[in-house]
């Protein structure tokens, strides 16, 4: 409740806020899809990260780099609903199947398999490979060090390998 009123006072979100969310929308849409794998979340996310910048804007946009900040704050929030909708939750009745997050909307190929990584490896994956971002970039946007992020791109790399390798051997 308080942020819907301070994004609703004049003044708090600019011209130029407006201008960075025309020219940058799309782009952080399709960022945010790479990290969700699903239309509805990435628009939630981008929805969500513009209103922590709207909250913050002055004092990004004096900054080099407001879009960077931006996707930091994407990365981040993404991780953290993830996270949350993997806890336990206690219920009255067992579930009768085991849950399986399906992520991709049945996207085959290498997406498929990048959607099938934990969330901390994909982004990783997406930051480095999609965005071209150096090691120390990663670390900085996620809050982790530079060897984290090596040795989650490392792990994220060995598990498509590996799965690439068992379905070779089931086509033969």
């Amino acid at each position: 409740m308080q942020r819907a009123k301070r994004l609703r006072r004049p003044g708090i979100v600019d011209d130029t806020f407006d201008d960075f969310v025309r020219t940058r929308g799309r782009a952080l849409y399709r960022y945010a899809y790479v990290l969700t794998g699903d239309a509805d979340d990435a628009a939630d996310l981008v929805q969500e990260a513009l209103l922590r910048l709207g909250d913050s804007w002055r004092r990004v946009v004096r900054k080099d780099d407001p879009e960077g900040y931006v996707r930091t704050i994407m990365a981040r929030q993404h991780i953290s609903w993830w996270r949350r909708r993997r806890r336990e939750r206690l219920v009255a009745d067992a579930p009768e199947a085991a849950y399986t997050d399906v992520r991709l909307d049945g996207d085959s190929g290498l997406w498929a398999e990048v959607g099938g990584l934990p969330p901390k490896q994909r982004a990783v994956l997406v930051l480095r490979y999609y965005e071209d971002l150096p090691d120390a970039q990663i670390a900085r946007i996620l809050g982790i060090s530079e060897g984290t992020v090596r040795s989650q791109a490392a792990r994220a790399l060995g598990k498509l390998r590996v799965r690439r390798r068992t379905s070779q051997m089931e086509e033969v």
